[in-house]
């Protein structure tokens, strides 16, 4: 029963260790080397190779008379864990955050050095001395420990918090994208398939179909690989550059306009709706020739369209009808959590939910006809970890999230920025990162970037202008700029690996509220990990010589320096970036009103987001998958999709095998060879 779990002993030690080999890794390849950004992959390429490891010892341990193999749900357990872990060892957590830290005490212009006295000292080290040997070696090599103690617990504290409330946010959101509205969770079919097993060994890789997926994938990037490694050697290249086609004004408003090759966005893409890779491409298209028609009628070149601008106000849209959509369910959680025993459990019997989701059709259903009630109870139970109620799971989940909230927004406002500044701040991002959840639900595709990047934080600036923020306390901006990292990096949108981790937990009977404890467990990990493998080498080498400035520089500098500017030189409100974010809110809401009135309807609100986001890299790859799914569909139906699903797994797997596992181990240790082939996931 405990290996039915997945939450074992051995898995546990197994997560530990597999964890601490990846953060050796990330050392070398993202820190000493920078070779392949492995942590920044939907999977983690660790997670990804342990899953791979435990599967070939399984192999092994099926011809050892007393050896016990991995059960599928001790697998995806480990797999998980040390895809969270490694991720938050990464560029978009760990380096940005130290960036923040330490830039504005070893900067000292004058524009940047007035913003050490509004961080305190809880949340950044303020030895000068320190924080030099940090970016140009210590003497001795060694690390200043007694320094950073107290702010990395501190940050553990927050990152925690915030942890804990965006994963029950998608807790209280689970079902009525699961059960309501039927997602599929397409970024759980490859692990699943990978972990799957019977007699001879799992199903998945005696496909010759996904053989020759992987094989096609593996040739492309062994071919660039040999060209990185002998030049003579002739490649495919990463990507074709079609800005060439358009010279001539107005056309040029076009570029950039590169088809990017990623094997892993066309394989896994192949398991979203022609609905959303069809908008994907159009939209895009569309944004660019509304700027060739701008330019044409007076407006200054190279300004239009404000994709990410346009992106905020989609993603905003979205969060209300998300809430919306979700109001029942809502709703009934919020009187199961406050009620006693049984009676709350059988308050659910016969709930009907209403609404109509994002693909524009009811799928609510009463619980008593389906299922009964004595086999709700035991669902509930069995998902909530407590027997016989289900009302518990619901209090936790909402203690979760408005507790997560409130200590996330006391860290931003004992930090000294103002509370109704951080608490709108708070808001907006994890309204985005809720929203980035809902796409890895429905969409699933692997890029942790796919959303408004720094909108988050600009939306306000160019909204209102930076008086009324200057105006608020000398600390606030220098402390938003800290906080930046909410916006410009990753980890909220971690709520896509929480929202596929309950998705896995009920297909292999995984008890999800012991789930989310050892992935909290896997945040601790890599917070703990992330800093000793960053703070080792920069004290031994110094961030100089790594790599000639920190990660983040380029971000962290301007937002210290406008800090401190506002003060001085007020920011405008931009009424063009205005107009764009209203065009984007109301174009999402159109879409999404326009699929429930219009059965078929052939756009999605959830393509036009992805596209507001990262349309530049996603356009091509989506492009090639909806020709080829829709062929299929037109000529083979339902039967050849299915049949033809373990190919595109495999060209995603076969991508992420020899690009990020293969040329990334290689990369950590040869580190120039990786030069001529640099592979980023992100």
């Amino acid at each position: 029963m405990e290996n039915e779990q997945g939450l074992s002993k051995r898995a546990f030690i197994l997560a530990l260790l597999l964890s601490l080999l990846a953060g050796f890794w990330v050392r070398r390849s993202e820190i000493m080397v920078l070779a392949t950004q492995i942590t920044e992959s939907v999977p983690a390429i660790p997670g990804l190779a342990a899953l791979a490891l435990l599967i070939a010892l399984n192999y092994l341990f099926r011809n050892l008379r007393k050896a016990r193999p991995f059960s599928t749900a001790e697998l995806l357990t480990v797999f998980l864990f040390v895809t969270v872990s490694t991720t938050i060892m990464g560029i978009g957590v760990t380096q940005f955050l130290f960036s923040l830290m330490t830039l504005p005490f070893y900067l000292k212009t004058k524009d940047i050095v007035p913003n050490r006295a509004y961080l305190p000292k809880w949340l950044a080290p303020h030895n000068l001395q320190a924080i030099k040997h940090l970016y140009e070696g210590a003497p001795n090599g060694v690390v200043p420990w007694h320094l950073w103690i107290v702010p990395c617990l501190c940050w553990l504290g927050f990152f925690l918090a915030l942890w804990w409330c965006l994963a029950s946010l998608m807790g209280l959101l689970y079902h009525a994208w699961a059960d309501d509205e039927r997602l599929s969770f397409p970024l759980v079919a490859l692990p699943l398939e990978m972990s799957q097993t019977d007699a001879q060994g799992p199903p998945f890789f005696r496909n010759p179909l996904m053989w020759s997926g992987f094989a096609l994938a593996a040739v492309y990037n062994l071919i660039n690989i040999a060209h990185a490694l002998a030049p003579a050697f002739p490649a495919i290249g990463k990507q074709f550059d079609l800005s060439p086609l358009f010279n001539s004004p107005p056309w040029s408003e076009m570029k950039p306009l590169i088809f990017h090759i990623r094997p892993e966005l066309i394989g896994l893409g192949f398991l979203v709706s022609t609905e959303i890779s069809l908008t994907v491409w159009v939209s895009y298209f569309v944004l660019k020739l509304a700027a060739v028609f701008g330019v044409a009628h007076g407006a200054s070149p190279g300004l239009l369209p404000y994709f990410q601008e346009e992106g905020i106000g989609a993603y905003m849209v979205l969060a209300v009808l998300l809430i919306w959509l979700a109001r029942h369910r809502l709703k009934e959680a919020w009187k199961l959590a406050w009620r006693e025993g049984e009676s709350a459990v059988r308050s659910t019997v016969g709930l009907e939910g209403e609404g109509v989701g994002l693909e524009g059709e009811s799928a609510v259903r009463s619980t008593v006809g389906l299922e009964g009630k004595g086999a709700l109870l035991q669902k509930i139970a069995r998902f909530s970890g407590d027997p016989g109620v289900g009302n518990a799971r619901y209090r936790r989940l909402w203690l979760g999230f408005f507790g997560g909230f409130l200590i996330s927004w006391g860290y931003m406002w004992m930090a000294g920025m103002g509370w109704w500044i951080a608490l709108a701040y708070l808001a907006l991002v994890v309204a985005v990162a809720m929203v980035y959840g809902r796409l890895r639900a429905e969409a699933g595709v692997p890029l942790i970037w796919l959303f408004p990047y720094q909108q988050q934080k600009a939306f306000f600036l160019y909204t209102f202008g930076s008086a009324p923020f200057a105006r608020n306390s000398p600390s606030t901006l220098t402390i938003w700029a800290l906080f930046v990292f909410l916006a410009r990096g990753y980890f909220p949108e971690m709520t896509g690996y929480q929202i596929e981790s309950l998705e896995i937990a009920r297909r292999v009977k995984i008890r999800a509220a012991k789930l989310f404890q050892l992935l909290a467990l896997a945040v601790v990990v890599g917070i703990i990990l992330g800093w000793y493998n960053h703070l080792v080498p920069y004290y031994q080498h110094g961030v100089v010589q790594l790599r000639g400035e920190i990660w983040g520089q380029w971000l962290t500098e301007p937002e210290y320096s406008a800090a401190t500017g506002y003060m001085h030189t007020p920011k405008l409100p931009d009424i063009p970036r205005i107009y764009a974010t209203v065009i984007g809110a109301l174009i999402a809401f159109l879409l999404w009103w326009c699929r429930i009135r219009f059965t078929g309807f052939w756009f999605h609100p959830i393509g036009y987001v992805m596209t507001c986001s990262y349309g530049s890299l996603i356009w091509g790859p989506f492009l090639v998958v909806w020709i080829i799914k829709s062929l299929v569909l037109r000529y083979g139906g339902m039967p050849l999709y299915r049949r033809l699903i373990p190919f595109f797994l495999g060209l995603a797997l076969g991508h992420f095998a020899v690009a990020g596992i293969l040329w990334g181990l290689t990369g950590a240790w040869v580190g120039s060879a990786v030069q001529g082939y640099p592979v980023f996931f992100g």
